[in-house]
């Protein structure tokens, strides 16, 4: 997989290479197999690399945590860093003593587990960026193919499905057992694999939809408590992604529960047991998936920024909803966003309602259409391809 990013640049690239020299360190997390190990590598290519899910490294680093930094005077890549926390406080000294700036690049695919190492021991000395699977501009940047929406849904954004043209069918589910035999087992020992995967999956029925976690509790069969571990699993793992509801400033009844969405669409679909085009395409999970596409889409280009901006939902308890909305600290720009390649003006109702109570200006409409334009209002109708292209 290396040779990839040598092929097509990451754009979190510029922020890596910032970071770097404003940091004494980077933790570079992101789900498993989403290109961090070879940003990192691409990158700082005279820095040593060695992975801690080696079990000759890893026991080296447990037992002897200073013997094994001392190996490495001019830094080096730690992959999968936070299965050996204790490591972290004898980081701090190295990275105390030596001053230097970029020293050691960190990476991890647990961000439970790193970040609470990384709190406890390095704040200040450390520069965090989360890297998510591939952009829609960087899978179209990476070879000659023209995807359409609903091949670049179910196929998802993880790099070796475009590398190494795995086949999404059986990818996604070795990806899962994988997932859950190894990362999981990091955070909680859970006896029961079986109703694990039942409780992803009918996490994945949920897309797009407000996390009511009695319910989900009830469907799977486990008491509330467990499901908002699992959960927080599933968060800090980056299989999903929770959408926070906006409620501040309005003296309206919003709702105030966060929606659910899950990191990569390929692996969603997986999950409920889509496979081909043909099934999405008449699919009910459809629009929620596509939804789910380009709220990612937004959330990767956050990331990759690394600008301070907050994503949200905004619902009232009279079903109102905007389906995103960005808060730049001096704005909030409101996005719809619609699977329909047709535009009608209806497709703005919840827009327009929604602007007569907060009293903000502008919007946004994302479809999948090919037509553009800017109303007499100021919203402006755009294909969702183009969403690099907002300015935030």
């Amino acid at each position: 997989m290396y040779y990839l990013y040598k092929m097509i640049n990451r754009s979190a690239e510029k922020l890596v290479r910032s970071y770097s020299k404003q940091f004494r360190s980077l933790a570079i997390v992101g789900p498993r197999q989403s290109g961090k190990t070879t940003l990192a590598r691409s990158l700082f290519p005279r820095k040593e690399y060695v992975s801690l899910e080696n079990p000759d490294e890893w026991q080296m680093a447990e037992s002897d945590p200073r013997g094994f930094l001392s190996r490495f005077p001019k830094g080096a890549i730690l992959d999968e860093a936070q299965r050996v926390p204790q490591l972290f406080s004898y980081l701090q000294q190295v990275l105390d003593e030596s001053g230097k700036e970029g020293l050691f690049i960190l990476t991890g695919s647990n961000n439970f587990l790193l970040q609470q190492s990384i709190s406890q021991t390095l704040a200040g000395r450390i520069g965090y960026i989360d890297l998510l699977p591939l952009t829609y501009h960087e899978i179209t940047a990476f070879g000659n193919k023209k995807f359409n929406t609903l091949e670049l849904i179910i196929q998802g954004c993880y790099p070796e499905l475009y590398d190494r043209k795995r086949k999404y069918t059986t990818w996604y589910p070795a990806y899962i057992r994988t997932y859950v035999e190894r990362d999981v087992k990091l955070l909680r020992n859970i006896e029961n694999s079986v109703l694990f995967n039942r409780f992803i999956q009918l996490c994945a029925g949920r897309t797009a939809q407000q996390l009511n976690i009695a319910e989900l509790a009830m469907s799977a069969g486990i008491d509330v408590k467990t499901a908002n571990a699992w959960i927080s699993i599933l968060q800090s793992s980056y299989i999903i992604y929770l959408l926070p509801p906006y409620y501040k400033n309005f003296n309206k009844r919003v709702v105030k529960t966060p929606k659910l969405y899950f990191v990569d669409t390929g692996l969603a679909c997986s999950l409920l047991g889509i496979h081909t085009l043909k099934e999405l395409s008449l699919s009910h999970f459809r629009g929620a998936l596509f939804e789910n596409y380009v709220i990612t889409e937004m959330l990767k280009r956050k990331y990759n920024s690394g600008k301070n901006i907050q994503l949200y939902y905004w619902r009232d308890n009279k079903g109102i909803e905007v389906d995103l909305l960005i808060d730049t600290g001096t704005k909030l720009l409101p996005i719809e966003i619609k699977s329909t390649q047709t535009f009608q003006e209806d497709l703005l109702g919840s827009m327009y309602k929604w602007k007569e109570i907060s009293g903000q200006k502008g919007g946004l409409l994302l479809y999948d259409g090919a037509t553009e334009f800017k109303k007499s209002n100021g919203v402006e109708v755009k294909n969702w391809r183009n969403t690099d292209k907002i300015r935030l």
